[in-house]
């Protein structure tokens, strides 16, 4: 979802809101609209913009006639034969109204990857209506990237001003006024019949889709809906398609074809007082928009960064309940509601998933604040598309996988509305998860169709998942990372606390316990844990005693020195970090050494049992297939967990009034731990996972499978920025560091060990050695045309000024030389072609040829 920045307080003004008020007269009273409607007659003189005489507005019964069929809300919508108009009243002249479009119903076969659905959100914008000359309204697009708010003589405020001025992306003559209600007529048909990414796709969601030119004649308005807060604008649009090779994942016959899409443009009024901004804060993990402050800094200028919340206050009754510490019901309660076309038997999973929430909410001073029902049945006035409702849509697809956006307000953060993506195949993708990581320990997960009841609950946390994104909360991989490896075996522990402290964190199943501590699914399971009630409650405590944002600034910061500090569970880390052993995606546990053995272990009990458990009757091997991928894929997760903590740097963010460093260097004894373990448990050939009967009913290769994780691993150990962090270590504690040399002295003497003991290399390890010849040759000699099968080049710019590149050609000469010798005394014919052909490459490599 695009990204929009935010207005700092509701104390603040827009440098270009304030220019626009000041360019347009104010909205004026219904007298006032009255003289200038009969001044406006069709004898006015003024030409059009078409260079003919204007005509000028009409009366209001000539335009809004007795055929009209008329629909009042936020503002008056009406169609009149073929033609549809908007009456704006002058109340909502300036005001900002937020834009949403998603596809109502989608093109057949014209999607791509994740885009494409019935439900899909294709465009959000905040727009305005202003007054301009002639009888003229103007639609703006209205952006709040910068901001100033001095209006003093050393101010920025006029400077930002002027180079501030918002675009006009329509521009509509007044057909009439409402002389009664002080409302212009505005005729929108054409402005509704055409194409724009205001209000229909934007442009990069077109270029996705592979969507070209609108074709008018198979286009139309297909209804006008007016609400209280909000008008719908219903419309079919067909667009001339190309497929091609730019669009990846398109599905679809390559060539040109027409797509057809019933869109929804929603526009919903913003509120004229945004509500109190929360400063982000790095240390709890929320999404975030922003703005450019050109007063923070008197000297220069500050990126100001706001969370992504929705609006929770108590009622005005309830203000000093919640003060005591009494739990109080918001005002406006979070509802999500469900897709009726949602199968009926995973209903209440999905509703169960949303009020998990409640707990966390509580913490924060609100009871029943979250909740989901159904939607309402024969409601005429309640449409999934609607952006007043959040709604969990429910979409006919193959694609295994569920989301979680939002729409927020840009001034404040302030969430509007959300709309989960639920694609149906998301069952293959916890099927799978839940089999490689638990079937070692749980009995039902041994078979390819769960029983409802298992795979409700694997749909309610998914559920809870997704809805916490909805919230404002980003990934935690770092919450995992808490706990010690070995608590993840201890029945009472995980049972009661969960296996992380965060269902924000990729953890999905305990695969760290074993069959013989008899834990139970509770222990298994994510669920709302103690960080996500933290985080919770950091972002939803309502403390009005602060005026600004600003105010609440230092509270905020001391809240969560102590707490954090208190309790380590509670501690964030970024999904962005890819330095930070700690912060990982589908990792458990405080060393990823020891909870990778004991994942081994469960792997291998699985792979035993896998013809069995996936066999169904009728039916071939693709089962077996798709799973026994599943499971090496399992194993290369392991292998990637471990291999993140040679060259570590790990980042704790803190503000100045912590101790201690925010940047540390993973030890180097725990770095020679992640080695021992590569060398054990990936390059001495684990031939547990090379299971050939398994090729016998599939076709899979298990070796070329088991190779691309050993290369790919090699690769990213060999790699610059590998080297260049280890380097750095060196530069920075000396004697106590893991050197580059060294790591590439201890990859060597594990993946090059039959070199000095003359022992035969079987097919296997040739593969291995074969991928870390290419691997390294792709970084001293970059320029050199890739073999075929080979590692693609690599090296770039770092190797270059770095000591990687001296230290790697060193390596690659020395390698060469031994393998050289090696080959002369091979103890059989396949293992000297095999030395021969890779001194071969390094010296080509070496020698630029």
């Amino acid at each position: 979802m695009r990204k929009k920045l935010l207005l700092l307080s509701t104390g603040f003004v827009i440098a270009s809101m304030a220019f626009a008020q000041r360019r347009s007269p104010a909205p004026q009273p219904a007298d006032t609209t009255k003289k200038a409607a009969a001044a406006a007659t069709p004898n006015t003189p003024g030409m059009s913009r078409g260079g003919g005489p204007k005509a000028g507005p009409k009366p209001y019964a000539e335009v809004i006639t007795s055929k009209a069929i008329s629909r009042n809300g936020m503002f008056s919508v009406h169609k009149v034969d073929d033609r549809h108009f908007f009456e704006i009243p002058d109340s909502l002249i300036g005001r900002d109204i937020l834009a949403v479009c998603r596809i109502s119903r989608s093109a057949a076969g014209s999607r791509a990857q994740m885009l494409g659905y019935a439900g899909d959100q294709i465009g959000d914008n905040v727009i305005r209506f202003e007054k301009g000359p002639d009888d003229r309204i103007f639609l703006k697009s209205i952006s709040y990237k910068e901001m100033s708010a001095d209006t003093t003589e050393n101010g920025m405020y006029t400077s930002v001003r002027n180079s501030n001025l918002q675009p006009i992306v329509g521009a509509f003559d007044v057909k009439a006024y409402n002389k009664e209600k002080g409302a212009f007529v505005l005729d929108v048909t054409d402005y509704l019949s055409g194409d724009n990414d205001i209000l229909f796709f934007e442009s990069g969601v077109k270029r996705v889709l592979g969507l070209t030119a609108l074709l008018p004649a198979s286009s139309y308005i297909a209804e006008l809906k007016a609400f209280p807060g909000n008008v719908e604008i219903k419309t079919v649009k067909t667009y001339n398609r190309t497929i091609g090779p730019n669009i990846p994942g398109m599905m679809g016959a390559p060539g040109a074809a027409p797509a057809t899409y019933e869109l929804n443009s929603s526009l919903v009024l913003l509120p004229k007082v945004p509500m109190k901004a929360r400063y982000f804060d790095s240390r709890v993990g929320y999404f975030a928009t922003g703005f450019t402050d050109f007063d923070a800094n008197p000297q220069g200028v500050k990126r100001i960064s706001m969370i992504t919340r929705w609006r929770l206050e108590p009622k005005p009754e309830d203000v000093e309940k919640y003060n005591r510490g009494e739990l109080v019901e918001p005002k406006e309660p979070i509802i999500y509601y469900i897709d009726p076309a949602t199968p009926k038997k995973w209903v209440p999973y999905l509703i169960a998933g949303v009020n998990d929430w409640q707990v966390a909410f509580e913490k924060a001073g609100f009871k029943n604040a979250i909740y989901a029902k159904e939607a309402p049945k024969n409601d005429s006035s309640w449409s999934v598309e609607d952006a007043r409702h959040n709604v969990i849509v429910y979409k006919p697809s193959d694609i295994p996988n569920a989301s979680g956006p939002h729409v927020h307000d840009p001034r404040s953060g302030e969430i509007m509305e959300t709309h989960v993506n639920w694609y149906h195949n998301v069952m293959s993708l916890v099927h799978h998860w839940y089999m490689i990581q638990a079937a070692a320990i749980d009995p039902k997960a041994r078979k390819m169709q769960f029983d409802d009841e298992l795979m409700g609950q694997l749909i309610r946390f998914v559920s809870s998942h997704e809805v916490g994104h909805t919230l404002g909360l980003r990934h935690n991989f770092g919450s995992s990372s808490t706990v010690p490896v070995e608590m993840l075996r201890n029945k009472a522990f995980v049972e009661a606390n969960g296996h992380t402290p965060s269902i924000m964190d990729y953890a999905r199943f305990n695969y760290v316990a074993q069959p013989e501590d008899s834990i139970s699914e509770k222990g298994i399971f994510p669920r709302i844990g103690d960080y996500d009630i933290w985080a919770i409650e950091w972002g939803y405590k309502w403390k009005p005693e602060f005026k600004t944002a600003a105010d609440e600034a230092s509270w905020l910061n001391k809240w969560i020195i102590e707490r954090i500090g208190a309790n380590k569970r509670l501690w964030f880390g970024t999904e962005t970090d890819r330095d930070d052993p700690r912060c990982q995606n589908e990792d458990l546990g405080d060393n990823a050494m020891k909870a990778g053995a004991y994942g081994i272990k469960n792997l291998k009990r699985v792979l035993a049992s896998l013809p069995e458990w996936t066999k169904e009757p009728n039916e071939g091997y693709g089962n077996l297939s798709d799973i026994y991928k599943e499971l090496v894929g399992q194993y290369n997760r392991y292998m990637g967990h471990v291999a993140k903590y040679i060259g570590g740097i790990t980042t704790t963010p803190k503000t100045i009034e912590e101790a201690g460093d925010v940047i540390e260097f993973t030890s180097k004894a725990r770095q020679k731990e992640a080695m021992a373990f590569l060398q054990q448990q990936l390059f001495t050939t684990p031939t547990w996972l090379l299971d050939y009967k398994i090729t016998g009913v599939t076709g899979i290769n298990p070796a070329g499978m088991l190779a691309g994780v050993q290369v790919s691993t090699v690769s990213r150990l060999l790699n610059p920025g590998t080297l260049s962090k280890l380097d750095l270590f060196e530069q920075t504690k000396g004697k106590v560091a893991y050197t580059s040399i060294e790591m590439i002295n201890d990859l060597k003497k594990g993946i090059w060990s039959e070199l000095p003991l003359h022992k035969p290399i079987d097919a296997q390890r040739r593969m291995l050695q074969k991928g870390y010849v290419e691997a390294l040759i792709s970084i001293v000699a970059p320029t050199r045309a890739a073999a075929p099968g080979s590692m693609p080049q690599g090296g770039g710019g770092m190797a270059k000024i770095t000591d990687a590149s001296s230290l790697l050609k060193g390596h690659a000469r020395s390698l060469m030389a031994e393998i050289k010798a090696a080959a002369s005394l091979a103890p059989n014919q396949a293992t000297r072609l095999h030395l021969q052909d890779i001194a071969s490459r390094l010296s080509d490599a070496l020698d630029n040829k």
